[in-house]
């Protein structure tokens, strides 16, 4: 499958754009991005998801919750890459509809984000995502995040 590519082309680690650290970062790399949307990376390994020892630990599968949260932190390093928000920024989920789950994402599966801009215009942020594995569609669902700029918490 051929991922979307967006404007502005970057090679920038999630660790560079997001305020979240390991074992909650779920971004290996945000690839492009532009006002429309984003495409982002990230493998999933027993050795940075300690999840993977007790979530099915026979045929070891990523939480759904943990999908739409890698999905979402795609949507969140574009804006900071973007420069949409500034440095200091905030970022929160307030609502997820529409999830779907359509194949298992296990170990050493690269799973590939393309975050699609609804709507981008402070203090909201509404975004459809798609995670894909080897090119087929594993999760999908809408977000609404909480874009709270200077990083002010309420």
């Amino acid at each position: 499958m051929e991922y979307p590519h967006f404007r502005t082309v970057f090679n920038r680690k999630g660790v560079d754009l997001l305020p979240h650290r390991d074992p909650f970062l779920f971004v290996d790399r945000l690839i492009s991005a532009d006002e429309t949307g984003a495409l982002g990376e990230y493998t999933f390994d027993f050795g940075k998801n300690s999840f993977f020892e007790g979530h099915f630990p026979d045929r070891p599968v990523v939480p759904g919750v943990v999908l739409v949260e890698a999905m979402s932190q795609v949507a969140g390093a574009s804006l900071i890459a973007r420069d949409v928000i500034g440095e200091k920024v905030g970022f929160a989920l307030a609502s997820i509809s529409e999830a779907k789950f359509r194949r298992p994402v296990c170990p050493g599966d690269r799973f590939v984000t393309v975050a699609k801009v609804v709507r981008e215009r402070a203090p909201v942020g509404v975004y459809e995502l798609k995670g894909y594995v080897d090119g087929a569609l594993a999760a999908e669902c809408r977000v609404t995040c909480m874009i709270l700029r200077g990083g002010e918490r309420k």
